[in-house]
């Protein structure tokens, strides 16, 4: 095998032991960059009549944005002033338009006035533009929409569940991008008002204050001075209300409550255990497991969260995904599915899973099964969460050959390798799981042997990434020592001229030797 030095790798025998512990050494290092990757993003909502929606938004100037603000704010008619603000709203979609709005002198003043204003047409128009400018990708935007932070604070509390909702997002938007807005509206309260919003009986304000937690919750000050006002004894009722089953009409509200408490860093202990017995709850169980996942972070916690059968609720929930993916063309369940994959692939790598044995207890068949529909689902409408469900998979089968058998009983082997062509990423994932079944022993390697498993790594030898050829080596390795017929299948398919190509290559060059060597020994 080969030992990595600075700069090189240094042949030192083929032991699996040693081949073993190169590729867990990778992927702690992985499990450590997922662990720590952050859900920033923005949300844009529109709600565009027909006529709008046709038409291009035009990029304002100086003075067409002057005009706008002057008829919004002194037309003499209702309808007049309204349209105004749609036209400035619409030309506000455009970068060019909001960096010239910024710099205008009055203009933002003028909007938070128009805010302000006891005409709801215009309130609500005009808490639009501010939305669309706390899309921006400029950084500068969102600091000139610090001025407006106030009045949305304030206007959570009003009655409308349309404009709760779009100030819920507009602050979420402008939380992730600017620590001097976090830093306005802590003391202004913006925790306690969010808890507040817990109680709404509306969905889509559910939706929307979930967003803006998991955005505010991932602040470097969220330990300290947002988790522990948040009251998350307030949480239990308001997921009652979102949704007891795993349906349509709640599916939306569910990944960003996830977010949001996967991002909850450093509560405290009891928080975990206070979790874990809603997990258990009636009616809602199965979807209430989505709070349990989001403290895998919790190092402290997580031994008490799989004790509590933390792994068995997501092991259902994983079922229940699986299910309504099968049923509904939905495209908001993939939101959902990323965290809770995520989470139950990070529980799966704590020592404490093997005090309890190292099983979600439903069966492998059934999880394993569950697993391929959502990755068959992912590629047909997310290819990007391809990764989420094969790290799942990958910690599944890493020490268990129960997972492993499964893989090969379900005849998985084969939609497996489909994934191959997908990306690098994707294709490095594939190739580890197929390492965790081949590491098992000869009774393993001879169920992968004979079928499409060569082809496929002759194939995945041509790829230009150094990462994926490395991973296809190492299982061609694994296979060589344990099925001799594959290393004399691979000579006869002309095997050693696609080694060729990579022996310049100075982070394969070592391993291209050590498996020519191998496949000649036979």
């Amino acid at each position: 095998m080969w030992r990595r030095q600075p700069g090189r790798f240094r042949l030192v025998g083929c032991g699996v032991e040693e081949l073993r512990r190169c590729r867990r050494e990778r992927e702690a290092a992985l499990r450590k960059a997922r662990r720590e990757q952050q859900l920033v993003s923005k949300r844009l909502l529109r709600d565009e009549a027909p006529e709008e929606a046709e038409e291009v938004a035009a990029i304002l100037g100086e003075a067409e944005i002057q005009q706008f603000l002057r008829l919004a704010q002194r037309g003499t008619e209702g309808k007049e002033r309204e349209k105004a603000l749609v036209s400035l709203r619409q030309g506000l979609q455009h970068l060019e338009t909001q960096q010239t709005f910024i710099r205008l002198e009055g203009s933002m003043r003028t909007l938070i006035g128009l805010l302000t204003s006891n005409l709801a047409l215009l309130q609500l128009e005009a808490a639009r533009c501010l939305h669309e400018l706390s899309h921006s990708e400029q950084p500068a935007v969102a600091e000139a929409c610090l001025p407006a932070t106030s009045y949305l604070l304030t206007y959570l509390s009003g009655h409308s569940s349309d404009f709760i909702e779009l100030c819920l997002y507009t602050l979420g938007n402008l939380i992730v991008e600017s620590e001097a807005v976090r830093r306005q509206l802590l003391p202004q309260g913006i925790v306690p008002a969010l808890a507040a919003c817990i109680q709404s009986p509306h969905v889509a304000v559910l939706e929307a204050l979930g967003y803006a937690l998991s955005q505010l919750l991932q602040a470097k000050e969220a330990p300290e001075k947002i988790i522990p006002g948040l009251g998350m004894d307030a949480f239990p009722p308001a997921i009652r209300k979102s949704n007891g089953h795993l349906t349509l009409c709640g599916s939306y509200s569910w990944p960003y409550f996830c977010w949001q408490l996967h991002y909850g860093l450093h509560s405290p202990p009891a928080y975990a255990a206070t979790v874990a017995t809603w997990s258990k709850a009636e009616p809602w169980g199965r979807c209430g497991v989505c709070l349990v996942p989001s403290l895998h972070h919790l190092q402290v916690n997580n031994a008490l969260l799989i004790t509590h059968g933390a792994l068995s609720t997501l092991g259902l929930l994983l079922l229940d995904l699986a299910g309504a993916v099968q049923r509904t063309e939905d495209a908001g369940l993939e939101l959902l599915a990323c965290p809770v994959l995520r989470c139950l692939s990070n529980l799966l790598t704590e020592a404490a899973v093997e005090a309890v044995g190292g099983q979600i207890q439903l069966g492998d068949e059934r999880v394993v099964a569950a697993l391929f529909i959502l990755l068959q689902f992912f590629l047909q409408k997310q290819p990007s969460l391809l990764p989420e469900g094969l790290w799942l998979l990958n910690n599944l089968t890493a020490n268990s050959p129960s997972f492993c058998t499964s893989l090969l009983s379900l005849d998985l082997i084969e939609p497996l390798l489909q994934l191959l062509p997908v990306s690098n990423v994707v294709s490095v994932l594939v190739l580890t799981v197929l390492c965790n079944i081949a590491e098992k022993g000869p009774a393993y390697c001879q169920r992968l042997w004979p079928g499409p498993l060569l082809p496929s790594l002759l194939d995945t030898l041509a790829f230009s990434d150094t990462e994926v050829v490395g991973q296809s080596l190492e299982l061609l390795q694994l296979l060589f020592l344990y099925q001799p017929e594959a290393a004399q299948a691979f000579l006869q398919q002309s095997g050693l001229q696609a080694l060729q190509r990579h022996e310049g290559e100075a982070q394969l060059q070592d391993r291209v030797h050590a498996l020519r060597e191998t496949a000649l020994r036979g």
